[in-house]
């Protein structure tokens, strides 16, 4: 993983720095309070729907006559899941220049698609905003690597497998609009703040970006099952270490 250059670095992640897409387009590190003002539904709405490949959404694209497996993760972006967002809805992330909804497709000389926004600086001069394919793979690369999320790589080997997907998929979703609204990260921080092993309370939490308090529960979680597992191997009555894999009881290694 380390040396992984597709993946950002995690100590930049962890210390909550901005990351610059180009030469006008970075991505803020939201904390938790932030997230809690923006609206935490909202917000992981949001993530999610920016870095949605075609197979996250087969039905909704199979039902508007778009072959979920064949559009580019790209042009799904710039076709259809940014003209949802402005720049007050992304400003939690994306500060208050960058605005998707008023973006237009343009292509270059060598026929490649990308977007383009006109605005006005703070100064009052016009300013023109690009994102090409390559800072959108960047864009998804970080936000993924900031929420812990995965690329959905699943793949319809045939007709069968495709119709699957996506009766499957419209059942997760309208079984998830009967389901009460609850919060994610209510029980983790709540958990968090009454555990002896963390530092912050239910006031100084707010203050920690998502990535660094996600690593603490992930954490936290490590080390007490790490030290679980020491504890009943060596009371002589419990599991035999030798069989547990070393990177279970390393609570010092990477997080999965």
């Amino acid at each position: 993983m380390a040396n992984d250059k597709s993946i950002p670095d995690q100590l930049i992640l962890y210390r909550g720095h901005s990351h610059r897409i180009n030469g006008d387009i970075s991505i803020h590190v939201p904390t938790l309070g932030e997230i809690c003002a923006y609206g935490e539904a909202s917000y992981f709405s949001m993530v999610h729907t920016l870095c949605s490949v075609g197979i996250d959404l087969c039905w909704q694209l199979e039902e508007a006559g778009i072959a979920f497996d064949e559009i580019s993760d790209f042009k799904l972006f710039y076709s259809l899941l940014c003209k949802r967002y402005d720049t007050e809805q992304t400003k939690i992330l994306f500060g208050d220049i960058l605005n998707f909804k008023s973006m237009k497709l343009y292509q270059d000389d060598t026929g490649a698609f990308y977007l383009r926004q006109e605005t006005t600086a703070k100064d009052g001069t016009a300013k023109t905003i690009t994102l090409n394919e390559a800072d959108y793979l960047e864009t998804v690369k970080y936000l993924r690597a900031l929420h812990n999320l995965k690329r959905n790589n699943a793949v319809a080997g045939s007709k069968s497998c495709r119709m699957a997907f996506i009766e499957d998929a419209k059942a997760e979703y309208e079984a998830h609009l009967q389901e009460p609204r609850q919060s994610h990260l209510l029980p983790l921080i709540s958990t968090m703040v009454n555990f002896d092993g963390f530092k912050r309370d239910d006031r100084t939490v707010w203050d920690m970006n998502i990535f660094a308090f996600m690593d603490s529960v992930k954490r936290i979680d490590k080390i007490r099952n790490a030290g679980l597992l020491l504890q009943s191997g060596y009371s002589g009555f419990g599991i035999d270490l030798k069989k547990v894999k070393k990177e279970e009881l390393d609570y010092m290694g990477e997080l999965p």
